[in-house]
């Protein structure tokens, strides 16, 4: 570029491409009878979906560059951090956006919806792009009328979306950075073996308070118990290698052993300056999973007021397909489940004062 030309002046119209953007709107009712009022709302909504899930893209693609760096240094988990945090308010926008979606009747809907066969959400490139970058995996997926979720794509953005799946999504980065982190190993301080005796002591607190309440019967007492478990139940996978992996070859859970112990790790000891940012760039990742899990039932609950037990335009089973997919396109559930193996702050182990050192800010007169 002409170095003279760097700060010339621009027009807010061909800047933003106002003319094309305005010119993009075509309702297929008008080139039939006459036009269906409701539709120009319909193809706007979706238009702006599109243009917000391209800029979730742009901050998704931007973090997993940072994370294929072995060499991750702070300022960029705070910059990661930023651009989920980004991600996060965008997809509140897009849920929220329904709404506006809604205030069209389903007989409107009816006005115009013959005239959009076989086009689908389900054909959005785009949607299916972001779930692939954040680490959605083919054959977590549901099918497409028994195929894969490809078949409705064209060669070119078949091949695009195999080359985000064989670069490395943002679970399989995440989950490479958390097995890197070093805190687990330090010397004489064993952290699975501290931990494990304070799971042990909460689960004998809470079985003794259990025993003595008098407010209890004895048959809710042997109740309350059975529930509670022990380090065979939800501490299981974690305390022990073995028992992880097998989970992971049954489908069970896919976080390695090694990124779950970090992760715990992390959630335990958040308050701990150096671990506040991993703590919340891993609260990112499981808000974006529950955000869009509530857009995809928000999506369903929609499409259930517009057209009832009908078949989508694009050929799947409408409602009942997409309650299906919100429940399963889950992507980090293994974080989520963490919450599980967390113990109260009154019973976590005492680091190491080494330890202390390195995950805080130490300050003493001898430095300068």
């Amino acid at each position: 570029m002409d170095p003279d030309k760097k700060y010339t002046t621009v027009h807010y119209h061909s800047y933003l491409q106002i003319n094309k953007l305005l010119d993009a709107q075509h309702p297929r009712s008008g080139e039939f009878e006459d036009p269906a009022h409701e539709e120009m709302l319909f193809i706007i909504v979706h238009q702006v979906y599109e243009l917000w899930f391209k800029q979730i893209m742009h901050e998704i693609n931007s973090v997993c560059d940072m994370f294929r760096d072995h060499i991750l240094d702070e300022t960029n988990i705070g910059t990661a951090v930023s651009r989920l945090d980004r991600v996060e308010r965008i997809l509140k926008l897009i849920i929220q956006q329904i709404g506006v979606l809604e205030s069209m009747t389903p007989l409107d809907f009816l006005d115009f919806r013959n005239y959009l066969f076989p086009a689908s959400g389900f054909q959005s490139f785009q949607f299916r792009n972001i779930e692939a970058l954040l680490g959605l995996r083919e054959q977590d997926r549901m099918t497409y009328n028994g195929h894969s979720y490809k078949i409705v794509f064209t060669d070119e953005q078949k091949a695009a979306l195999t080359d985000v799946e064989n670069r490395g999504s943002l679970f399989e980065l995440i989950e490479a950075w958390l097995e890197r982190i070093p805190f687990l190993d330090n010397g004489s301080f064993d952290f699975l073996e501290k931990y494990k005796q304070a799971v042990e002591n909460m689960l004998a607190t809470e079985k003794s308070a259990i025993e003595k309440t008098e407010y209890l019967s004895d048959k809710m007492k042997k109740m309350r118990i059975d529930m509670l478990g022990n380090t065979n139940t939800y501490f299981k996978h974690v305390l022990s290698e073995k028992a992880h992996q097998a989970m992971i070859e049954n489908g069970e859970i896919r976080l390695s052993y090694k990124a779950t112990l970090s992760a715990l790790f992390i959630n335990l000891y958040r308050d701990q300056p150096v671990l506040q940012l991993p703590f919340r760039l891993l609260t990112n990742l499981t808000d974006i999973d529950e955000l869009l899990t509530t857009w995809r039932y928000r999506h369903a609950q929609m499409v259930k007021r517009m057209i009832g037990n009908k078949v989508g335009t694009g050929g799947s089973s409408g409602h009942s397909y997409l309650v299906q997919t919100a429940e399963k396109h889950k992507i980090f559930n293994d974080l989520h489940n963490i919450s599980s193996l967390l113990i109260p702050r009154s019973e976590l182990p005492q680091l190491p004062n080494g330890l202390l050192d390195r995950l805080g800010f130490v300050f003493s007169q001898n430095n300068e």
